[in-house]
């Protein structure tokens, strides 16, 4: 396993939870993770990340787990198509509802051509995967004219706990000054970002702990 040149961590502010990244931005990203959170229940996950130079995912492994069950996707995009590979153990739904809360879907997703046309993955709950868009637009060095433009964008949603993989319609938009605006069918957020594009700020979400500027992996 190679070791990475920088270091993220951020906690959540909307539930007990944390995220850090080991990352090298040199060449696009190549990122390990873990995240944890205690809400719908308690869960851990890890991942692996990569993205081509111009930062269009290339990949991503993602398992999760927690007391009774382990679950786990890899997505993969090539030649504009994704490809999903699955596996689980143990009973989610099962712990789900014992919590009180409604089952989970599947890992994955069942017709991954729904996905035509996402360059970006985005995890949920993870500050990091936000950046995705952000350098692959170029949007944390934008052009005077580029303040104000909304960029609409699809992806591929990866549900934690469940890692169901839905697509998603985002929009992200310049608003100048390290700042970009987030926007879903059901939530919207000015984040606040570094010259490098990685996340200070998420609002309702999660902040960035410790240096607030990674070193440069160039």
């Amino acid at each position: 396993m190679s070791l990475l040149p920088a270091s993220l961590f951020w906690h959540r502010t909307d539930t007990a939870g944390s995220e850090h990244a080991l990352i090298n931005a040199s060449k696009g990203l190549y990122a390990r993770g873990t995240a944890l959170a205690i809400d719908p229940i308690p869960y851990t996950c890890r991942y692996e990340l990569s993205t081509d130079p111009g930062w269009t995912t290339a990949h991503l492994d993602v398992s999760a787990e927690g007391a009774g069950w382990a679950r786990s996707v890899r997505l993969e995009l090539a030649a504009g198509r994704w490809r999903a590979t699955t596996s689980e153990q143990g009973d989610l739904d099962a712990v789900l509802t014992a919590a009180g809360h409604a089952g989970a879907g599947l890992p994955g997703t069942e017709d991954p051509d729904l996905l035509y046309g996402a360059f970006d993955v985005d995890l949920g709950g993870s500050p990091l995967t936000s950046t995705l868009p952000i350098r692959r637009l170029g949007l944390h060095r934008p052009a005077a004219a580029d303040t104000g433009v909304a960029h609409r964008l699809s992806v591929a949603w990866v549900l934690p706990p469940s890692l169901e993989v839905v697509q998603a319609d985002q929009i992200y938009t310049v608003l100048g000054e390290g700042r970009v605006r987030y926007a879903s069918e059901t939530f919207s957020a000015d984040l606040t970002i570094d010259e490098d594009g990685f996340v200070i700020d998420y609002p309702g979400l999660a902040e960035r702990s410790g240096d607030p500027h990674p070193k440069r992996a160039d």
